[in-house]
């Protein structure tokens, strides 16, 4: 029984630092760019749109389509960030389980 309740005490440990990373991944802010750098994109670890920035000549030639193309890519060029950064954060704390929903 002594062995059942440090397991437990075990797993509700790692479920605190668990949710604990998981809300300073939701507030973290990851930023991707594409085109060199005409668009940044920045969003939480929580996939919540924080700020888009286009560079003036960007807007000069008025091309929607590449503009389209260019958001697009800095929104998953973020994505991808926010990916690996909660995938780094998160899988040491499983220690590589591989725990669904995490």
């Amino acid at each position: 029984m002594k062995n059942m309740n440090q397991l437990m005490k075990q797993a509700q440990k790692m479920q605190a630092e668990m949710a604990a990373a998981q809300d300073e991944l939701a507030r973290t802010p990851f930023t991707g760019q594409s085109g060199g750098g005409i668009v940044t994109v920045t969003l939480t670890g929580a996939m919540d749109l924080q700020e888009i920035k286009i560079a003036p000549e960007a807007l000069e030639d008025a091309d929607a389509e590449m503009l389209e193309d260019l958001l697009t890519a800095a929104f998953r060029a973020a994505q991808e960030t926010a990916r690996k950064a909660s995938e780094e954060k998160l899988g040491g704390l499983t220690g590589g389980m591989g725990l669904p929903g995490f």
